[in-house]
């Protein structure tokens, strides 16, 4: 079984109960604050439950057989929060359960534009009782505390229905871990506040064991029965669950409906009536708005987001859905994250913890600065408000400025994995990156002032605290571990060295700007305009590429040719050492870098890097694919990119990694996105000049994306020939065109004809590591 192919919504008929650890991955709900996985209505059968708050979790011991001074001390990981997605059905007296009776009828459909989960079953008892079960859910973009649940059961014949709606806390579910002491953190972690029941509502507030966390959860209820039947019910509640239970005799092809109300608020300050009035006061406005307010709040939102977002592609149907997939998710995960961080997995599942990464600034934030700004300087808010922690973090490393974590819920680093969660200074250069990159999308002063300039200038000291010059290389950077986390602690990775060098520059022009802001002497300023100018860069001049870091392309090869198939991921089958001291990569680094900080390298340059790379990158990572498809498409490799952008379309749909059980993959997601529109769409952004350089893959007929810049909502269509660039909402746009410059119009569309792709051999990937195909 599979899901239908259709361009706006995600369908799933029949059960699967073995696949639902999939689907409630892909059918989950969030808004960047509220998460909801796709669990069914009656909360069994299932996969993995699970409900999250963006930045609620619970602290552990980091697991170290042997610490060393600057190891993190303590872990975080999610939690699993108070489910209000369960409604039970019981007719007559038989439970509705997919397992028993007969599921004559199931579909499950994830909408695209109305933003909710629809659910239709016909369900036949064990006894022969039919009803008909159609709920539809949805976690509001535009009451970020809110959550609701449309619920309705028609009998075919006269029965007695009776509904149960919960509010469970400390959800048993089975542990994913087999460290003992996160095990341990997450059984029970929810410690009950406050109960109450009344009429139809109910408030339940708990706070975590260690972390000291407090939370409340709220339902409330409208319920409905045609011909005015009288509906008995009844509202209790006790410390780790409250329930509403309505029953009532419904005449045969008549309709019970319910509507359910959730609000969720949570704080490591407010106090437990504080949460409570928060969460009560989300639920009358809800229930002010009503259920179908709040649908129509959810459609105009969504239209909004697609005029500016939507990506059109002809000759694939398939990747159409999958593509607006990904961008439905990434969405999801930030649109009111509102100074949270978007974990890797957005609020989809549990995986990598619910904590935060680089993936974040460098794949999904980019989409977001281009389609929902706001959400991407949300974001950036996030990691200004842990300001302290990074510098703490610096500090305890012996270096000045802030030294942003590896991995992270609160702002603090949380990875025993040392090598990165010590040495992957790269993440400050990235928050930097996207930092720029969002301020030259924008022209946002208020931000550029009150936050961007010391996220600027602090990332900036680090990395003068971190380098040092040297007599015959430059601005030397060692001891770093670069986004190949199969190449630890080297010198001068090429990254990392040009992530630095734009922060540098950009930390310089902030503090000219903002003085004020940045506290920056002339000297300091200087300083760091020298260490850019002077930043290492190496250079393989035999083989005419440049290395990942010093020595790098002197290392032994790896022999791929007899690595069997079951051996991948390498890191779970061979010695990290043995990984380190190979020409082998986890995920694009140096290719990474050609396109972030592509305006320092040539063509010639871009693509002998590129073929020298792609014969030795496994993607072990899901980060791999879309960069990989970016460069593939700009040095002529349209096939490959294809290919490329494929594998990162499909990483979550298809399962690729055999783990989307925990979770989606945001930045895979992301990854499509930048593949179509860095990739085919020649989307670069550097020094905050906009330009374009499209071309047509062989696979596709035709395809057109939308993004916005500088308050100026464009469309650029793509054919085999030519590229139709058109305002949609704004006056004038200037960019390039495959290095002409042109000016866009409202109502004056620009046609312009597309150069042939040279024509050059595919490169080879590492033996048995070729690109997924559909």
């Amino acid at each position: 079984m599979s899901y239908a192919i259709e361009p706006w919504q995600l369908r799933w008929q029949g059960l699967a109960v073995d696949q639902l650890h999939r689907t409630e991955s892909t059918f989950a709900l969030s808004n960047g604050h509220i998460g909801m996985r796709g669990t069914l209505d009656e909360g069994e059968p299932r996969g993995l439950p699970g409900t999250y708050l963006n930045g609620f979790y619970e602290e552990h011991q980091l697991p170290y057989g042997e610490a060393g001074y600057g190891y993190p001390e303590a872990g975080q990981t999610v939690v699993n929060v108070t489910d209000g997605k369960i409604i039970r059905l019981l007719v007559e007296d038989e439970p509705l359960d997919m397992r028993y009776g007969n599921a004559i009828e199931h579909e499950r459909v994830l909408d695209f534009r109305t933003g909710t989960l629809r659910r239709r079953t016909l369900w036949e008892s064990p006894t022969g009782r039919r009803v008909i079960v159609r709920s539809e859910r949805l976690v509001s973009f535009t009451q970020r505390a809110v959550a609701a649940i449309r619920y309705e059961v028609e009998p075919m014949d006269d029965v007695q229905l009776v509904v149960q709606s919960d509010l469970l806390a400390n959800e048993p579910t089975i542990h994913r871990t087999n460290d003992p002491r996160v095990a341990a953190a997450l059984e029970s972690p929810l410690v009950n506040d406050f109960t109450m029941a009344e009429k139809t509502r109910a408030v339940l507030c708990h706070h975590t064991k260690v972390s000291g966390l407090r939370m409340a959860a709220a339902m409330d209820h409208e319920i409905d029965v045609a011909g005015g039947v009288d509906v008995r019910t009844d509202i209790r509640a006790e410390a780790d669950l409250a329930r509403f239970t309505a029953a009532v005799d419904v005449a045969g092809g008549s309709c019970l409906k319910l509507a359910k109300y959730l609000g969720y608020g949570w704080s490591g300050k407010r106090s437990t009536p504080a949460l409570r009035a928060q969460v009560e006061a989300a639920l009358a406005g809800a229930l002010q708005t009503g259920w179908e307010g709040l649908l129509q709040e959810q459609r105009d939102f969504l239209d909004d987001f697609w005029q500016v977002a939507d990506i059109e592609i002809e000759g694939d149907d398939e990747l159409q859905q999958a593509i607006r997939f990904a961008l439905f998710h990434i969405l999801q995960a930030g649109a009111r994250g509102e100074t949270r961080a978007i974990p890797g997995k957005g609020l989809t599942g549990p995986g990598y913890d619910g904590h935060a990464f680089w993936d974040t600034e460098m794949f999904v934030l980019p989409v977001l600065t281009y389609t929902l700004p706001d959400a991407a300087r949300d974001a950036l808010r996030w990691r200004h408000s842990t300001l302290d922690k990074a510098r703490d973090r610096a500090k305890v490393l012996g270096l000045k400025g802030a030294a942003f974590p590896w991995r992270s819920i609160n702002g603090a680093e949380c990875s025993a994995y040392w090598p990165a969660g010590t040495a992957a200074f790269h993440v400050s250069g990235d928050v930097a990156y996207a930092t720029q990159q969002y301020l030259n999308a924008t022209n946002d002063e208020c931000f550029d002032r009150d936050e961007a300039t010391e996220i600027l200038t602090e990332t900036a000291r680090l990395w003068l605290s971190l380098g040092h010059h040297d007599r015959h290389d430059g601005f030397r950077i060692d001891g770093v571990t670069g986004p190949d986390e199969y190449s630890a602690i080297v010198d001068n990775n090429v990254y990392t060295n040009l992530i630095a060098q734009q922060n540098l520059r950009a930390a310089a022009d902030a503090a000219e700007r903002h003085p004020d802001k940045a506290n920056a002497t002339e000297d300091e300023i200087a300083a760091w305009r020298r260490a850019a100018d002077e930043m290492a860069v190496p250079y393989d001049e035999m083989l005419e590429v440049h290395p990942q870091a010093d020595n790098w392309t002197k290392h032994a090869e790896w022999d791929f040719e007899n690595t069997p198939e079951d051996k991948y991921p390498l890191l779970l089958h061979y010695p990290y050492f043995d990984l380190y001291r190979r020409q082998v990569v986890k995920q694009a680094d140096l290719v990474l870098a050609m396109h972030v900080r592509g305006d320092v390298f040539t063509p010639e340059e871009k693509a002998r890097n590129f073929a020298y790379y792609e014969a030795r990158t496994v993607r072990d990572s899901s980060l791999s694919a879309g960069t990989q498809a970016v460069l593939a498409a700009e040095v002529g490799h349209l096939g490959l990119a294809f290919d490329y952008l494929v594998e990162a379309a499909f990483t979550d749909l298809h399962d690729l990694h055999d783990n989307v059980n925990n979770g989606l993959h945001m930045a895979s997601l992301a990854g499509a996105w930048m593949a179509l529109v860095a990739g085919f769409g020649g989307m670069r952004d550097h020094g905050g000049e906009l330009t374009f350089a499209p071309r047509l893959p062989e696979a596709l007929t035709r395809f057109s994306f939308r993004m916005a810049f500088r308050g100026t909502r464009i469309a650029i269509d793509v054919c085999a020939t030519e590229a139709t660039y058109r305002i949609v909402d704004g006056t004038e746009l200037r960019t390039k065109h495959h290095g002409e410059p042109i000016t866009i119009t409202a109502g004056n569309p620009v046609t312009m004809p597309i150069p042939a792709a040279p024509e050059l051999e595919r490169p080879r990937s590492p033996f048995g590591r070729e690109p997924r195909r559909h």
